[in-house]
C-alpha cells in the first residue's frame, strides 16, 4: 500500500512565499513522476507542476518563474513545491499525484490529500 501525505499549506500575504511537501511511503520500488495540481473554488483541477524521475520539470504558464518543483534526495521520496511571489489567484487546494512502481511491472496512480493555500492580506 502506498500513501502520499501533503503538508505545508496555510495563509500567506500577496508577494509571500510558501513551500508544500509531498511525502510518499509504503511499498515503493520507484517513483516515475510527481505532479502538483490545484483546484480553486468553482474551478476545475489544473496541473501546476510536474517532475520526472529523470529530473525534467514542467510548469503551468501561470506559475512559471514563481514556482519550483523539486526533490530532496536527503529526504527519501519527498517532493516539494516552492511557491514565491504568491498572488491571490494562487489560492486553491493543492494536491500531490505520483506514478509509483510498487512491484516489477506494476505502477499505480497515487493521490495525496489536499492542502489549502490562501493568498490574502
Amino acid at each position: 500500500q502506498v500513501h502520499l501525505v501533503v503538508s505545508g499549506g496555510g495563509l500567506v500575504p500577496p508577494g509571500g512565499s510558501l513551500r508544500i511537501a509531498c511525502a510518499a511511503s509504503g511499498t515503493i520500488r520507484g517513483i516515475a513522476a510527481v505532479r502538483w495540481y490545484r483546484q480553486a473554488p468553482g474551478e476545475p483541477r489544473e496541473l501546476v507542476a510536474a517532475l520526472t524521475s529523470a529530473g525534467s520539470t514542467d510548469y503551468a504558464d501561470s506559475v512559471k518563474a514563481r514556482f519550483t518543483i523539486s526533490r530532496d534526495n536527503r529526504v527519501k521520496n519527498t517532493t516539494y513545491l516552492q511557491m514565491n511571489n504568491l498572488k491571490p489567484e494562487d489560492t486553491a487546494v493543492y494536491y500531490c499525484n505520483a506514478d509509483i512502481a510498487v512491484v516489477a511491472g506494476l505502477q499505480i496512480d497515487a493521490w495525496g490529500q489536499g492542502t489549502r493555500v490562501t493568498v490574502s492580506s
